[in-house]
């Protein structure tokens, strides 16, 4: 059995058509032992076309970093796995009434820089608030934000699933809002490849498994997922993975086909014109392929 090493830029439930193309076996089924692993320092794109890994979890506004230099993308972006932001917004008091101006009456713990941070300015943007009337912490990684959190830092805390829902689970917050509510569809995150491999016999198999793999998360009973997710995420309580698989379905994270659609791509555009860190429309047939197993 040939190994298939895949590797993720963020590691959270939100990625788990990804997460489950080990976890519910779909790999296997196509001759791959499954390999996951979390980026560190060096930048996916060069572990991609090092041949350090085969697949990883990113987004098409990645590939347009390298374009604002006048650079082609170094990786080709061949399926979706999430149409909507993931990112939540937790409450350190419960606030049934919450509206997202009271973002700005205390501090706020968010994850800082790239994507996340332009989509929660759009976000933001559409519900009426500018991002630079908040008071930030910018506490670090995931694990730092926990810790800090736990410790009393910030009236308000934003990250991916299962985060949110586990200080919740802990009794350190509650859940108000999410960011994938208030932007909409969008291309949030996708998989890449070289593009060489995504012309290979072994990136149409892959492909058929992470398409049964994501219909799967998105249609199976949300414990079923977090009962064969749980290794991946052993220091979180399988309360709290369950709830957010059961989110994120309900979200429509997972909806419609693996293909990353046109209107999704440009509404991806969009949000990185609003926080200028982009100076063009980049055309979509730079940086997407259609699935290999099209």
């Amino acid at each position: 059995m040939s190994k298939l090493r895949i590797m993720a830029s963020r590691h959270s439930a939100f990625y788990s058509p990804l997460i489950s193309t080990i976890a519910g076996g779909f790999l296997k089924e196509e001759g791959f032992e499954g390999v996951y692993s979390v980026a560190g320092g060096t930048p996916l794109p060069q572990l991609i076309n090092d041949g350090e890994i085969d697949v990883a979890q990113s987004a098409v506004g990645g590939s347009w970093g390298p374009m604002e230099k006048g650079e082609k993308p170094p990786t080709v972006h061949f399926a979706q796995i999430n149409t909507r932001d993931g990112f939540l917004i937790a409450s350190r008091k419960p606030d049934p009434d919450f509206t997202w101006d009271k973002l700005t009456t205390g501090k706020f713990m968010f994850v800082h820089g790239g994507q996340p941070q332009a989509m929660l300015a759009y976000g933001l943007h559409k519900k009426g608030v500018d991002i630079n009337d908040l008071d930030p912490i910018d506490a670090g990684g995931t694990e730092d934000m926990m810790s800090g959190f736990r410790s009393g830092q910030g009236d308000f805390f934003h990250e991916q699933g299962p985060y949110p829902q586990q200080l919740e689970h802990e009794g350190h917050a509650q859940v108000v809002a999410s960011v994938g509510e208030a932007v909409g569809p969008v291309a949030f995150s996708s998989l890449t490849a070289s593009w060489d491999w995504v012309k290979t016999p072994e990136a149409a198999r892959f492909t058929r498994a992470y398409r049964k793999s994501r219909e799967w998360v998105n249609t199976a009973p949300p414990a079923e997922v977090a009962e064969a997710e749980k290794d991946f995420f052993p220091e979180y309580s399988l309360e709290a993975l369950t709830k957010t698989l059961e989110y994120y379905q309900g979200l429509g994270c997972w909806d419609g086909d693996i293909a990353i659609p046109q209107n999704l791509y440009e509404a991806a555009l969009d949000v990185f014109e609003h926080s200028k860190l982009i100076t063009k429309r980049y055309p979509m047939d730079q940086v997407v392929v259609a699935p290999p197993d099209a």
